[in-house]
């Protein structure tokens, strides 16, 4: 593996399992097959009884995960490139994605609901309640992003990429959703019941809340200039218009723009974005049926956010989102030369499997994770997608500066 896909290099990186592809045809082929696979499969799905939803979420994964890879939408990365190499361009990506995303947001609940001042809440958004409970799920999220090396999105489309230490991340996130279950009423009773539930548009009005929105991330961005002043870096000039989408790294402000875009279309047609409610849904009937679950989860399922009930459906749009996620990210891995499996060290393995935990427990907590919570939830105008965030980052960077100063992390 290559630190520009993400991972750690150096001493005690994992070996690979398989040399570079040599048959550039070969590999574009499968890539070909798979995009074609989703697509074929989408329709499939939608020519069903009531499968435009889930034929809908198959392509939008897919379309989610190519930009994810494409252009290595990471939260942890994109922040670490700041810490190490005051590098701020990563940042300024996922900044243009929550701006991109308040607009179109901003348009579609004005049509949806033209007046936001009444009592109720914009269908199926991310606005959880904001309190002690949510920011310490932010900081056990950031600090699982630190030690794992990566988000959970993040870890999902470097499973495509065959990165050793995702599958040991997302194992150990379905592992700390069950721990997050198992604690979850104590919190309740202590601190959820009773925190508000803060949508800005409901106290600003729709013009009010994107201006201060697009106020506060015109600051973030001014400020991440400022505290990383370098120089950006030349880049290649892609040799033909498809080496600039299917080979080159895509610039952030471009991923951005296409995150925020698919965000967007997401909640028009389907649903906010989030990729933990089939995990969190799938590790909850999984706990239930071995006991493992609280006879009762107090006041859980009344909250917005990535839902975890149990589910009967073996297709869910959730779950096809996330499938296609991986499938597409793996197609333009191999599209670009990027796929590079690797036998996992002990290292990455405990990595994967501790930080995995920390991220499940903070997204079941939060009520979803950087995509859901953050990004959707600022995006609806959610105060607490801006409480989580704000911890998150403090969180990965506590964790990646105590762990350097103890040689734990590299």
């Amino acid at each position: 593996m290559t630190a520009g896909l993400g991972e750690a290099a150096g001493p005690g990186a994992a070996s690979p399992i398989v040399s570079r592809a040599s048959s550039g045809p070969l590999r574009i082929g499968l890539a070909v097959l798979m995009g074609l696979a989703i697509v074929l499969s989408a329709q499939r799905l939608a020519s069903e009884p009531g499968g435009t939803r889930l034929g809908l979420s198959l392509v939008l994964g897919g379309l989610f995960g190519f930009v994810l890879q494409r252009s290595r939408f990471c939260f942890f990365c994109l922040w670490r490139d700041v810490l190490d190499h005051r590098d701020p361009r990563g940042m300024l990506g996922i900044l243009a994605a929550l701006a991109t995303g308040l607009v179109g947001y901003a348009v579609v609940l004005g049509a949806w609901m033209p007046d936001p001042s009444g009592t109720r809440l914009p269908p199926d958004a991310h606005v959880g309640p904001v309190g002690p409970v949510l920011a310490l799920a932010g900081l056990a999220f950031g600090a699982g992003m630190a030690i794992s090396g990566s988000c959970i999105s993040a870890h999902l489309y470097r499973l495509g990429e065959g990165s050793p230490t995702a599958p040991f991340a997302l194992l150990g996130t379905g592992l700390g959703f069950a721990l997050g279950f198992a604690t979850w009423n104590p919190l309740y009773l202590a601190s959820v019941s009773d925190a508000p539930v803060l949508w800005l548009p409901r106290h600003l009005g729709y013009a009010g809340s994107l201006a201060a929105g697009l106020l506060a991330l015109t600051g973030l961005a001014w400020l991440a200039w400022r505290l990383a002043p370098a120089a950006p870096a030349a880049r290649e000039v892609p040799a033909s218009p498809l080496g600039a989408v299917f080979v080159a790294r895509w610039p952030a402000w471009l991923g951005g723009l296409a995150v925020g875009a698919i965000a967007t279309a997401a909640y028009l047609r389907v649903g906010p974005l989030g990729v933990t409610a089939e995990i969190g849904a799938r590790t909850r009937q999984a706990a239930a049926q071995l006991g493992l679950l609280p006879a009762r989860l107090e006041g859980l399922d009344t909250f917005r956010g990535c839902a975890t009930a149990v589910r009967d459906a073996l297709l869910t749009p959730n779950g096809l989102f996330v499938g296609g996620l991986v499938l597409a990210a793996l197609a333009a891995a191999l599209a670009a030369d990027q796929f590079r499996p690797a036998r996992p060290t002990g290292a990455q393995v405990l990595r994967g499997l501790t930080g995995g935990v920390l991220l499940g427990w903070g997204a079941m907590t939060g009520l979803g994770c950087s995509v859901g919570t953050l990004l959707s939830g600022i995006m609806a105008g959610a105060v607490s997608g801006w409480v989580f965030g704000l911890a998150m980052f403090v969180g990965a960077t506590a964790t990646l500066l105590a762990g350097r100063r103890l040689r734990l992390l590299p």
